[in-house]
């Protein structure tokens, strides 16, 4: 990335509002940065959590913090203070609120200090087991991915980057997609355009590109048959999150044109394939080569994935196995080499593209005085794209009420993992194994 802005050297790389600033420029500020992080004794191994906004410095303390080969956690917003705490208790050296404070009027030379072995970022998950898990990933696979090496750019990527002139941040740099497409994009000579409201800013900043979940692409489908806005800049809608139906993905590219690129991946992998507009709706494209798939219970190997969840050696044995991830996704590969996506093997809900466990809400639930069980399902949602639906086995004659459900939840899991609806149950119904059937209530 360095080499990145330093061949943008005058071109602009990022824009916030009317502050426009160049490859020097960010490249300067990137050196002041790392020259007050290791004034304030950071180096490498050392972890430094990132609680910044969307801005030019925000993006330069990112890189500056990996210059220095340091351990970089972001802390997204959204997330409950409990959540947050753990995160900080992450064996944190440095806290960084304001990148203000660590620019030094004289940066040293630019040097990486990085070790191939260590640590370069935890990547935390949606929290909904109240602890964010962290994915670890080395500065090793870090490198190894192919994101700022356009040599190594499978086709999908290479067709996407001619369409980053001007590519829409907003939310959170510590999005694992919103970086990464960021990095992506100055790769490939575009520039970071900043939208502090993205809901009209395609039109409003002459946007080419934007990542977009499942839902907000219905809603933007939607409102461009009733009131078509003035997309002509557009060439690049980033869907990810969730899966996108065959169904909606013709209508996307029936009302928006040819701009699709469906996305699918995991915080533990990173991207593992991606549809082109030129792809079959309903698949996510063809993997790209130097990724391989298990098909069934999909296990994958990505030149960039994470190596286990940080401090988390349990979970980090279930998912990371001999050298594979476990997705706990189902699918399998066509004749043609297309990926295609048919379930879930897990039992989880996708509020809003984040990814969140349903046991713990169950748990939570059932801590209610009025419930004996709490079984929790996802179901389609037209706002959020999945919810969750309480069943509860009531303890006598009363039946709590949501609101009180949706209270505990909130307070100790987050407003994505309360439930949008609850219905009382006499007891579960039963799978042939004798375990609660699901997906009968689901059904």
């Amino acid at each position: 990335m360095l080499d990145v802005l330093g061949a943008a050297a005058d071109r602009p790389v990022f824009e916030h509002g009317t502050r426009v600033v160049t490859g020097d420029e960010l490249l300067d500020l990137i050196a002041r940065i790392a020259n007050g992080l290791r004034a304030n004794g950071l180096g490498p191994g050392d972890g430094v959590a990132l609680l910044q906004g969307v801005h030019p410095e925000a993006f330069a303390t990112i890189l500056a913090a990996h210059v220095v080969g340091a351990r970089v956690v972001g802390v997204r917003p959204g997330l409950t203070e409990a959540q947050v705490e753990h995160l900080l208790g992450l064996d944190i050296k440095l806290v960084v609120r304001d990148a203000d404070d660590l620019v030094r009027a004289a940066p040293e030379p630019l040097h990486c200090s990085g070790n191939p072995d260590d640590i370069a970022r935890l990547i935390h998950t949606s929290g909904s087991t109240g602890a964010p898990k962290a994915c670890a990933q080395t500065y090793a696979s870090m490198t190894n991915a192919w994101t700022a090496r356009p040599s190594a750019w499978p086709p999908a990527i290479r067709d996407l980057a001619t369409r980053l002139d001007r590519y829409l941040v907003f939310g959170s740099l510590s999005s694992q997609v919103m970086f990464e497409y960021a990095i992506l994009t100055l790769t490939a000579g575009g520039t970071i355009v900043v939208a502090d409201n993205p809901a009209d800013a395609i039109t409003r900043h002459r946007a080419t590109a934007r990542v977009i979940t499942v839902p907000g692409l219905a809603k933007l489908v939607a409102a461009q048959r009733h009131s078509p806005a003035d997309l002509s800049t557009l060439r690049a809608l980033l869907v990810s999150g969730s899966p996108l139906t065959a169904e909606r993905h013709r209508e996307a590219l029936d009302v928006l044109g040819p701009v699709l690129f469906h996305g699918y991946g995991q915080t533990e992998t990173g991207m593992i394939s991606m549809a082109t507009p030129s792809d079959p709706p309903g698949t996510v494209g063809k993997p790209p080569v130097d990724v391989e798939i298990r098909a069934g219970e999909l296990f994958v190997r990505t030149p960039g994935q994470a190596s286990a969840y940080w401090a988390n050696p349990e979970e980090s044995a279930e998912v990371f196995v001999d050298g594979w991830v476990r997705t706990r996704d189902l699918g399998h590969v066509d004749a043609d080499g297309h990926l295609h996506l048919t379930g879930r093997a897990r039992d989880v809900v996708i509020v809003n593209a984040n990814l969140h466990y349903l046991g713990p809400i169950e748990h939570v639930i059932a801590e209610h005085p009025d419930v004996a069980e709490a079984y929790a399902v996802a179901v389609p949602d037209d706002d959020t794209g999945e919810a969750v639906h309480a069943f509860v086995v009531p303890k006598g004659d009363r039946v709590p009420e949501l609101a009180e459900l949706q209270r505990l939840v909130t307070g100790r899991l987050g407003a994505a993992c309360a439930p949008v609806r609850v219905t009382a149950i006499s007891e579960p119904p039963v799978a042939p194994s004798g375990k609660p059937d699901k997906r009968q209530l689901t059904a």
